[in-house]
C-alpha cells in the first residue's frame, strides 16, 4: 500500500508541475510604447528617416517605439519623461 501512495503523490506532483510550466508558458500581451527606446534600439518605424527596427537616431525619441508588456507603458520614467501609447511630438 505504502508504494500505491507514493506513486500517486509523484503523479499528482508532476501534474501540477506540468500545469504550472504550461500556464507560464503563455505568451504576455504586449503593446507599443512610444519614447522609451534607445538609440538604435527601437522596435519598428520611427517616422521620418527611418525604416524598421534598430533605425531611431536619439534615446527616447517620441515617434519611436518598443514592444513592451501590456499595461506597464505609461507608467516607464525616462529623462525626457513617461512612455506613451500615441507617438509624442
Amino acid at each position: 500500500m505504502t508504494k500505491t501512495h507514493a506513486t500517486l503523490a509523484a503523479t499528482l506532483a508532476l501534474t501540477i508541475a506540468a500545469t504550472a510550466t504550461s500556464a507560464s508558458a503563455a505568451p504576455q500581451p504586449m503593446e507599443k510604447c512610444y519614447g522609451v527606446s534607445l538609440a538604435g534600439k527601437n522596435d519598428c518605424k520611427a517616422g521620418a528617416g527611418t525604416s524598421c527596427a534598430g533605425t531611431s537616431k536619439v534615446s527616447y525619441q517620441g515617434n519611436a517605439w518598443k514592444l513592451v508588456k501590456a499595461g506597464t507603458c505609461t507608467s516607464i520614467k525616462t529623462p525626457k519623461g513617461f512612455g506613451s501609447l500615441m507617438p509624442k511630438a
